[in-house]
């Protein structure tokens, strides 16, 4: 098989490695050598020929080089650069009139499938050719010809394939199912194509582009065209089709009829519904800071010269590919839902059919690259409002994205939530990721939106911030800055300017005084109150609100995001500004709970089958056992120099076998205190076995409730079934309780959300528990319940709770026998 180099000269070394990056995300298997010659020696914009030539010498491997240049002066230097090289090597090497970025991906693509140097360089030339087939507007004559018999049509190539699905899923071809097509035609060597069966006669979209995906508007019951040409056509159809056929794991739309049945009419996905919707608990007072999120409307006018048109598109593309890098980097800086939205925001930012439509306008019309991102951006987001359902709710994340764009272009400070260090509820048309990713919800006391609904990214990120909020709210930024609001996350219900009266009905835990602990019943018994710390800027917030120590210390922070494992001496300076923060006081270190919804790429393996239950937590140790044992060295080395109280658990423990060795492994690095968490029923049932190896256990409730309700946690179909209040969870608990009482008292700790709820929290302490650790804003409510009570009515609310057939059942009874 013949093995094509390539070569990228671009005049930005920034531009090339991110271009040659998305090419080789591109190619399934097989890179060929793709080397970077962008940039002058000093570092500088601009091309160098010396360092291009040196780029073919290194890229050839003896079956040629393709060349792929951007613009102006690229290519000269290119030219040149060939009289450097032995006549032999120059002969092999083909420089390609291609798009820089889309010649780029298809010569990648193409090597890759071990193609010839002529068919890599067709296949670049011809890179552009999807793109103005989609962006070419058709002509009445077109129109009818699209209309005529299919015995008019060219016949198809030979290498074609097609098939159609039916949408069956109930939100749609919306963002998340279009960027697993788009991910996943692009491990075939197949063009794939994308068309409603009703629009027979508009151009199909490219089924890689996000994007042009989600511009189908296709709901449930839409019939979707898939074509595909190329040597892998047939297995590329088939994929997507059972994609499509299968609903993509999502609820099925009401009505709709299983795989090979037949298809109903297509159906409108209802959008959200009306009126104001509380969609994250609370019930709080605060002033309003209204978020007037946009950038000043582009010249219209304003006209780019031919010959300054190159250069134009470059600025667009560079500052493309600089928005996307600023949302990636935002979403290094969080987890869970922020992270996935933030990620799937920046694709937006250099999706080929957001980008490519905006280079079409100022090479076509001449448009300044704002003024053609602003007319793309906003014809795109009229689509996905048109489309309704999930795909309306993404058009602010599209905008977003445009109003970004114009900010980097013009070399201005993005739109976005102001800093305030005073307590505040901010008020927004819509919040897109990037606003939402930097909230501290130590000053963010609650969210109003107009737009959004109960699945928005501003409901997503408001539950998993612990912040009330109320979206649909209509005209919220008619609001004036610094009126005072009241905000019930749960009824919807927003006041503004609410009498004292009102205000007193207020019961969000930013506006109660942090607590001032012991943490204890009424009668004395001690329960110590934890903060859960996600990374060393949770310390202040933490301390500021009364925590008496550090009840579940996540490590992931230092690991996330990375291609390779921090080292050492990053993890120990990480570590020890967390015990720094809590001098005198406890800190449980839980070690990397990889695996599940934070994979690693060094660490963990992409085609774990079925995840949650796969290697995940202590079980990375059985294949990667180097990389636990370096992490507990951090951890040891970072506490010798403390005086907080380091404690070490780890997680996703089985067997007492398990705990055993982990025992082992962190006793022989040098720390004292150690133990395990308790999140599978396995390691509840034989709690007695387990601790008598251990120094304490852990109580994960979210993964213990999961495992014992086999109800996926991040399923809101499963919401009920992973309720902390279900019986047969809170039974579990108590058995583990028991187990403690006959292991001579070993400290039983709970870190999961069920800590954060008073009632709960009360009935855990029945139920055995010794601590309890939570989100800091919830510290005060939690530590007041408990103080109100004690210790025997706690006890008498658990037996209630576990004798009770269902959650309703179990909090009612909890709550009558607490008083």
């Amino acid at each position: 098989m013949t093995s094509v180099g390539v070569v990228a000269v671009s005049h930005s070394p920034a531009l090339a490695e991110a271009a040659i990056a998305l090419a080789l995300e591109m190619t399934a298997t097989g890179a060929p050598a793709v080397i970077a010659a962008a940039g002058t020696a000093d570092g500088e914009i601009g091309t160098d020929a010396a360092r291009i030539a040196e780029a073919i010498a290194e890229a050839d491997s003896g079956d040629g080089v393709a060349v792929i240049m951007d613009l102006g002066s690229a290519v000269m230097s290119a030219e040149l650069a060939l009289e450097f090289v032995d006549p032999n090597l120059a002969e092999r090497t083909r420089l390609v009139a291609a798009p820089f970025v889309e010649g780029l991906l298809a010569a990648v693509v193409r090597a890759a499938g071990g193609a010839s140097l002529a068919e890599v360089a067709e296949e670049a030339t011809g890179a552009l050719r999807p793109k103005t087939d989609h962006l070419q507007s058709p002509t009445p004559d077109q129109d009818a010809a699209g209309a005529a018999s299919a015995a008019d049509e060219p016949p198809a190539p030979s290498d074609a394939s097609s098939a159609t699905a039916t949408v069956r899923n109930v939100a749609g071809l919306h963002a998340r199912p279009a960027a697993v097509i788009a991910g996943a035609v692009a491990s075939f060597d197949a063009e794939v194509t994308l068309l409603r069966d009703d629009h027979a006669q508009r151009p199909p979209v490219s089924a890689a582009s996000p994007i042009g995906i989600a511009t189908l508007a296709a709901g449930p019951g839409t019939v979707v065209l898939i074509r595909a040409t190329g040597p892998q056509a047939a297995e590329a159809v088939e994929h997507v089709r059972a994609l499509i056929d299968e609903g993509f794991g999502e609820e099925p739309a009401e009505g709709q009829a299983p795989t090979g049945a037949a298809a109903p009419a297509p159906a409108r996905v209802d959008p959200t519904p009306t009126g104001p919707i509380g969609v994250s608990s609370g019930r709080v007072v605060g002033p309003a800071v209204v978020l007037r999120r946009t950038v000043r409307e582009p010249s219209a006018s304003d006209r780019v010269p031919e010959d300054a048109r190159d250069g134009a598109v470059s600025l667009l593309r560079e500052a493309s590919i600089r928005v996307a890098e600023r949302y990636r980097e935002r979403a290094a800086s969080v987890t869970g839902q922020r992270r996935t939205v933030l990620e799937a925001t920046a694709d937006m930012a250099t999706d080929p059919t957001l980008v490519g439509g905006v280079e079409a306008l100022i090479r076509d019309g001449g448009l300044t690259p704002t003024r053609a991102a602003w007319q793309v951006s906003a014809e795109l987001a009229e689509q996905y409002r048109a489309a309704g359902g999930l795909i309306a709710e993404r058009a602010t994340d599209l905008l977003d994205v445009r109003n970004r764009l114009i900010a980097e272009l013009r070399g201005e400070e993005p739109p976005g939530v102001p800093d305030r260090r005073e307590p505040f509820i901010l008020v927004a048309d819509d919040l897109a990721p990037a606003d939402t990713v930097a909230l501290d919800p130590a000053v963010c006391l609650a969210l109003i939106t107009e737009q959004g609904g109960p699945t928005s990214h501003t409901a997503i990120i408001a539950r998993e911030l612990g912040l009330p909020a109320v979206v649909g709210y209509p005209e919220a930024t008619s609001i004036a800055d610094g009126d005072l609001l009241l905000v019930d996350g749960d009824t919807g219900e927003v006041v503004v300017r609410p009498d004292p009266a009102a205000q007193a009905t207020a019961t969000g835990v930013i506006t109660l005084p942090p607590f001032e602990g012991p943490g204890q019943t009424r009668d004395g018994h001690r329960v110590l109150l934890g903060a859960n710390v996600g990374a060393p800027r949770d310390v202040a917030r933490a301390v500021e609100r009364g925590a008496e120590g550090v009840g579940l210390f996540r490590t992931e922070f230092c690991f996330l995001d990375r291609d390779t494992e921090p080292s050492i001496d990053e993890q120990v300076g990480a570590y020890r500004e967390v015990f720094d923060g809590f001098a005198g006081q406890r800190v449980v270190v839980r070690t990397l709970d990889a695996g599940s919804d934070k994979p690693l790429p060094f660490l963990t393996n992409d085609d774990e089958p079925n995840p949650a239950l796969g290697v995940r937590g202590l079980r990375t140790a059985r294949r990667h056992p180097d990389v636990l044992e370096r992490q507990v060295q951090a951890i040891a080395r970072a506490a010798e120099g403390a005086t907080a109280d380091v404690w070490v658990m780890a997680p996703m423990v089985a067997t007492a076998a398990e705990a055993r060795d982990f025992v082992t492994l962190a006793r022989g690095a040098g720390l004292a205190t150690v133990g395990v968490m308790i999140e599978t029923p396995a390691a509840g049932l034989t709690a007695v076995e387990v601790m008598r190896e251990v120094d304490f256990v852990s109580l994960g409730t979210n993964d213990l409730a999961q495992y014992t309700m086999a109800a996926d946690r991040q399923s809101g179909d499963l919401a009920d079934l992973a309720n902390p209040w279900q019986p047969a969870l809170l039974r579990l608990i108590g058995m583990i309780g028991e187990a403690s009482r006959d292991t001579s008292g070993t400290p039983v700790g709970v870190c999961g959300e069920a800590a954060a709820d008073p009632d709960l929290a009360c009935v855990l302490v029945g139920l055995g528990v010794t601590s309890l650790s939570m989100a800091a804003r919830a510290i005060t409510r939690v530590g007041a319940r408990l103080g109100d009570v004690e210790l025997v009515a706690c006890r008498r609310a658990a037996e209630a709770a576990v004798s009770a057939a269902d959650p309703a059942e179990a909090k009612a009874a909890a709550r009558a026998a607490l008083g």
